[in-house]
């Protein structure tokens, strides 16, 4: 969505898109060395543009930098089933406890968020994905507002695909809904 709005992104297409994320990654892989490298001078240079970092890395950006993070929130028993689908794809072990897994990953969060409270240096806008693919234009809207105004909302309502919201969780009196490919 930030990128159909006009925001460049710092990728380096690395990981190509495939069954789990048609759409690609948007990645780049020096992120993942956040908590080890010593020179993060490319942070700074990524100024004005949008870089993916996974919520366990975020504590690891400098602190000589503003942030506007756009934190998107996912239901985790919806994390969950994501994962277990791909680990099955790639024939990799799934034999997890879901129970301690929610519990960790939910700990897990609460610290992140904590962090981002109380840390001068980022902003945030919290985000919940499935509001984001019941009403698009209003979530464009917020993170349009957020970042300065300047994007495209249509267009960053026009980059949202419904088909890949694969796992949800149903609503109280529903039927899941588990959609795989």
């Amino acid at each position: 969505m930030l990128q159909a709005g006009g925001l460049e992104l710092v990728v380096d297409h690395v990981r190509g898109a495939d069954e789990d994320n048609p759409k690609g990654y948007f990645e780049d892989e020096r992120v993942k060395d956040l908590a080890s490298m010593e020179d993060r001078s490319w942070v700074r240079q990524a100024r004005g543009k949008a870089v993916k970092v996974v919520s366990s890395l975020l504590p690891h950006l400098p602190d000589t930098n503003r942030y506007k993070v756009v934190f998107m929130q996912r239901n985790l028993h919806e994390v969950l089933a994501s994962q277990a689908k791909m680990l099955e794809r790639r024939g990799e072990d799934t034999d997890t406890e879901d129970a301690r897994m929610l519990a960790s990953f939910s700990s897990h969060l609460e610290k992140v968020r904590f962090q981002l409270r109380f840390r001068s240096y980022f902003d945030v806008l919290y985000l919940d994905y499935a509001d984001v693919v019941a009403d698009p234009r209003r979530e464009a809207e917020r993170m349009n507002a957020f970042v300065g105004g300047a994007l495209d909302v249509d267009s960053m309502v026009g980059a949202v695909d419904g088909s890949l919201y694969r796992n949800r969780m149903a609503a109280p009196g529903e039927v899941p809904t588990a959609v795989t490919r």
